[in-house]
């Protein structure tokens, strides 16, 4: 076995992160699967100057709706991609689905459902027939990796402040109790694996009032694997020095 590194980061709009040069340091890192979530483009319009590496193998999940959602996959490992459309059904670039060996890896920008009740509705119906997929992809014996923006902090200590924000979508019961869900169903948040009850670590904060400066945050970005692959862990940690979104990126690293 060898020890694979994955990150993931919501980089809340490609071209914006190009700009900033935020994405150059993956030239100096050791990433052998890189999901963004949330890079708002289409693939010709994504800069070939957001990192100098040259990955042997990349997929662009653009959004229907122009300059919303999408989400991009970059890697050397030669595997089998779909975008996922049984679950992503409204067609907004939310799921890289890439299958190598045993593994099916997905990187996912769920939705948020605060804009209204609509969007609350259509964001439990992605989390429950995410959920089914994986499960059936289980069935035929397959290791799941899951990355990206879930958009829900699931316990109280995965956000500054949730009594303030318990009548808020992303800690709304309803939220939190899917990803009860899905690690009753043979997953683990490989975070709180390795990291226990620690606190103050987050990976999304708001560009008002100071919020970063302040560590006033939510931790909506995850890595789930499924159980078969508890003992191949070797490191998950949230990069909260790594600037240019709201969202930091979150690293993963596997005996593969």
């Amino acid at each position: 076995m060898a020890k694979c590194t994955f990150i993931s980061w919501n980089v809340n709009g490609i071209r914006a992160v190009d700009k900033k040069e935020a994405l150059r340091w993956i030239d100096d890192a050791n990433v052998d699967f890189l999901g963004l979530q949330e890079i708002k483009a289409e693939a010709e319009q994504i800069p070939p100057s957001i990192f100098m590496r040259n990955y042997k193998f990349q997929s662009i999940n653009s959004s229907s709706k122009k300059g919303q959602s999408g989400v991009a996959l970059y890697t050397d490992t030669k595997g089998e991609g779909s975008c996922c459309e049984a679950v992503d059904i409204l067609d907004e670039g939310r799921i890289n689905e890439y299958h190598f060996g045993t593994i099916a890896y997905f990187n996912v920008y769920f939705p948020n459902g605060q804009r209204n009740e609509e969007r609350l509705a259509y964001k439990m119906g992605f989390y429950e027939r995410f959920l089914e997929h994986i499960l059936g992809l289980r069935k035929q014996s397959k290791s799941i990796i899951i990355c990206g923006d879930v958009n829900t902090a699931h316990h109280p200590i995965d956000l500054a402040r949730p009594k303030a924000n318990e009548k808020t979508s992303g800690f709304l019961p309803m939220e939190r109790a899917w990803q009860d869900k899905l690690l009753e169903a043979g997953f683990i948040d490989t975070f709180r694996y390795m990291h226990g009850d620690e606190i103050d670590r987050y990976s999304w904060w708001s560009y008002r009032a100071g919020a970063r400066g302040n560590n006033v945050g939510w931790r909506i970005d995850y890595f789930y694997v499924s159980n078969d692959l508890k003992e191949n862990i070797v490191e998950a940690d949230i990069l909260d020095q790594i600037m240019g979104s709201d969202h930091c990126p979150v690293k993963l690293v596997l005996d593969i």
